[in-house]
């Protein structure tokens, strides 16, 4: 029996997605776990594999369309099974009868879109024909029923039959239409530094006790597969929720006329991915031990990658307090920005030996780790951030495992 396929509703606000990339064709076989195509939200991008095998029968909405969710996306099914009627995308309405009324009037906002004029086009390629200065008279329309879609729009950008008429062509650069999610980092980015007033403060820890503890793990490891990859960074999160406890003040959101004190750690981490940063959170790590938050930290952060992330995990409010990690880049001093409403982000920076007393007036190098902490001087003054930041140095340089 055929089996449609769905566009996935990804958190209660997510009323359509854009389609990015189809993996499949119409005709391929498909297997469970396949990944069939990629889609975005206004928050972030993810993959969709598939839970069925069998062939790809049709696809209803191509690459660029702007899709309800809950509606049917594309059908799979045995080759011998006939489609009555592939649905177009007027009929997509039927598919999501029972969803919320929001969902409705996006297919009817979409529809009632495409007859303002003869022209077929989605919304989204409209924007972006717009903003362009683009005529899309002449352009031809590879949607579904000669749709124009978004990658059409991008493909007359480019090429040399028509020329926006406020962009200049030339050979220096080639023009790239953000995407949802690069959208929304340039948004968030903007809006902490115009909203906020943030300062940065810079120490350096001694991680010998973390390097010590990182080479037992690796020592272990040899000899028991099974043993949890503790990671230095992993270390350095735990030893961040420890100080959170002691200054919760750093554990809050910054909302204009309240500050919201969180009893919970919700560590936010930030995960640079191929489409761009997200920063997923570990709800109530302050409870869990050094194996379960290294467990943890590592799915969220795959999840990211392979963007099957719960949408409700990468929320700005989500987490309580985040850590961005750039040690492994080699950079040894940056300034975070905060993921507001939270009030303050900490950057761990690479890892550089410097000579220190070790102890009886003698000297040698001594392994030092950056950290600088950014916070929102609205909610915590300077001597309470520097407290907290050297609780941080502390935990690290007394970290036993």
């Amino acid at each position: 029996m055929a089996v449609a396929v769905i566009m996935p509703k990804q958190g209660q606000s997510v009323e359509t997605c854009i389609i990015t990339k189809w993996f499949k064709k119409k005709g391929d076989k498909i297997s469970i776990g396949d990944i069939l195509f990629s889609y975005e939200t206004d928050k972030a991008a993810f993959d969709l594999e598939s839970t069925m095998e069998g062939i790809l029968l049709d696809i209803y909405f191509e690459e660029g369309a702007e899709v309800p969710v809950l509606a049917d996306v594309a059908i799979i099914g045995n080759p011998e099974e006939a489609i009555e009627e592939s649905p177009s995308f007027k009929d997509s309405k039927a598919s999501i009868a029972s969803t919320p009324s929001k969902a409705v009037k996006a297919v009817n906002a979409v529809k009632d879109a495409d007859t303002v004029s003869k022209i077929r086009i989605s919304p989204r390629a409209r924007h972006l024909a717009e903003s362009k200065g683009l005529n899309i008279n002449n352009i031809k329309g590879s949607g579904p029923n000669g749709r124009i879609i978004t990658r059409d729009i991008e493909n007359a950008v480019s090429g040399d039959l028509f020329v926006p008429n406020n962009i200049q062509k030339t050979a220096e650069y080639t023009e790239k239409p953000l995407s949802n999610v690069r959208k929304l980092i340039a948004k968030a980015m903007h809006s902490s530094l115009q909203n906020s007033a943030q300062l940065t403060h810079h120490m350096s820890a001694d991680v010998r006790s973390l390097l010590e503890a990182r080479q037992r793990i690796k020592r272990n490891q040899t000899s028991d597969k099974s043993q949890q990859d503790i990671t230095l960074n992993d270390m350095v999160c735990w030893c961040v929720i420890q100080a959170l406890l002691k200054f919760p003040e750093a554990n809050s959101h910054f909302l204009d006329d309240h500050i919201n004190t969180f009893n919970k750690v919700h560590l936010g981490l930030a995960v640079d991915t191929p489409r761009g940063l997200m920063v997923p959170s570990v709800k109530n790590s302050d409870e869990m031990d050094l194996v379960k938050l290294s467990k943890e930290l590592k799915s969220i952060a795959e999840s990211c990658k392979k963007g099957s992330i719960n949408p409700e995990l990468i929320q700005s409010t989500s987490a309580t307090f985040t850590v961005s990690n750039l040690g492994n880049y080699g950079v040894e001093m940056f300034t975070p920005v905060i993921n507001l409403p939270q009030v303050a982000i900490l950057g761990v920076c690479t890892i550089i030996n410097r000579p220190a007393d070790t102890g009886n007036n003698i000297f040698g190098f001594v392994p030092y780790m950056g950290l600088s902490l950014t916070y929102d001087h609205r909610a915590i003054d300077g001597g309470p951030a520097t407290l907290f930041l050297k609780e941080i140095k502390d935990q690290i340089e007394a970290f036993r495992y």
